[in-house]
């Protein structure tokens, strides 16, 4: 079988890898190319969100395929509530993480596109993203303690995928809400369909530089972290702002907390003024160096 070429070769080799697979074109691709691959050692998920009514036995046609090639498969029945994307995408990877965690998978591949990243890129940049969302789908990043969330195929081209599935005789799940206007991932697919100035290759090739000057700064920012943080208080002199934004978002992440940007920029304004501020359950206070301290309970109306 032909594809985008080895998709496994940083994982040890008797590794089992736990792939994430909805029965559409690009997740059934990576189903081929895996056990192609890994025979032996890949078992694949289905996660049904029980959204349409056609889930259960599109979720039970991938259990199908995976059983005539010998890759152990199992449906994960999750419900969702609120945003119908967002909470879907959260309450699947919450699923994905236990699975793997369950079965022993250190790694859980999704089938991510060269398309999907474009896609991304255009969707972040059209709401103001920074560097790091500007970054895009990551090839990996934690998933859950103990697994690691791979994207094998971000290399690879739809159309390339779609011609594997085909190859193998498979008719693929078509999820209607992938067509759907409402959604900007919608939008943003159309817009890369209508204009041929627009290569989805070339802009992916955007998002990983992206994602390298992102790592570099994350790079400096250990590095000032430990120069500039006590554990207490942090010397601001002469920082960039991205660094120092960093530097600040790292300190209320060391206390569990993940502030909004603006939030974030209004604190940091605020002592740059001279001016303490409280944001979240930290109060930091002004000076040669700013100083991060459990704010005081607030008392009650």
């Amino acid at each position: 079988m032909t594809g985008p070429g080895p998709l496994f070769d940083a994982i040890p080799a008797g590794d089992t890898i736990g792939l994430a697979v909805s029965g559409g074109p690009d997740s059934l691709a990576l189903l081929l190319l895996g056990a192609a691959e890994r025979p032996g050692r890949v078992r694949a998920a289905t996660v049904d969100h029980q959204l349409r009514p056609e889930s259960r036995a599109e979720a039970e046609a991938v259990g199908a395929l995976c059983a005539e090639r010998g890759v152990p498969h199992d449906v994960l029945t999750v419900s969702v509530e609120g945003s119908v994307q967002a909470a879907a995408r959260e309450a699947r990877y919450a699923a994905l993480g236990e699975w793997c965690a369950a079965h022993g998978l250190t790694h859980l591949a999704t089938g991510h596109h060269v398309d999907d990243q474009a896609e991304t890129l255009l969707m972040r940049l059209a709401r103001g993203a920074g560097l790091s969302g500007l970054a895009g789908i990551r090839a990996a990043r934690p998933l859950c303690p103990g697994v690691t969330l791979v994207r094998p195929l971000l290399g690879a081209r739809k159309a390339e995928l779609e011609a594997i599935v085909a190859a193998a005789g498979i008719a693929p799940a078509r999820d209607p809400s992938n067509a759907d206007p409402r959604y900007d991932r919608t939008a943003a697919r159309a817009l890369l369909a209508g204009a041929a100035w627009l290569d989805p290759a070339r802009l992916a090739h955007s998002a990983a530089h992206l994602a390298e000057s992102d790592a570099a700064l994350e790079w400096a920012t250990d590095r000032a972290w430990a120069e500039r943080f006590d554990g207490a208080s942090l010397d601001p002199a002469g920082l960039p702002p991205e660094l120092l934004r960093r530097l600040v978002l790292r300190i209320f992440a060391s206390h569990g907390e993940v502030p909004r940007g603006a939030d974030l920029a209004r604190l940091i304004a605020s002592l740059q003024a001279g001016r303490a501020a409280t944001l979240g359950t930290l109060k930091a206070g002004p000076g040669t160096r700013w100083t991060f301290a459990p704010a005081p309970p607030r008392r009650p109306r």
